[in-house]
């Protein structure tokens, strides 16, 4: 049987992006998560691409990290941005949680900020967890 495809997740579907940015990176031939990785994998490679695209290195810092927790599966739109709020920004960081805590730090997030979004449930959280740790690092804070 063949390999499933996956399609690309497209950096214009996070919840919270700027449309410009996303415009002056689409100029650039950046339109997915793995290209922004690979454009953005350092921070001398960030540098450069917020001075070539206009974007400030933070928001571009932001997409990078966004599209990083990304690489998890079932963490993608909402639930990357929810991470990134509540202060889990990468998949390195992911991985040193206790799932218990990640839980807990999540569903009060939503609860004290009124996040449009549901915290994830416990057995999502786990295997985030898990799938965070299995995966390699890709970019260099």
């Amino acid at each position: 049987m063949p390999a499933k495809k996956v399609n690309p997740f497209k950096l214009k579907d996070f919840l919270g992006v700027d449309p410009e940015h996303i415009a002056r990176l689409d100029a650039q031939g950046i339109r997915t998560t793995m290209q922004i990785l690979s454009a953005g994998r350092t921070p001398e490679a960030r540098r450069l691409l917020a001075e070539k695209t206009g974007i400030p290195e933070d928001k571009l810092t932001e997409l990078v990290r966004l599209s990083d927790l990304s690489r998890l599966p079932g963490v993608k739109s909402i639930r990357a941005r929810l991470y990134i709020e509540a202060g889990v920004d990468s998949v390195e960081n992911m991985a040193g949680w206790d799932p218990q805590a990640l839980l807990q730090l999540t569903a009060e997030f939503v609860r004290k900020t009124g996040f449009l979004g549901i915290a994830p449930l416990p057995k999502e959280v786990s295997s985030t967890i898990t799938n965070a740790k299995k995966l390699e690092k890709m970019i260099k804070w």
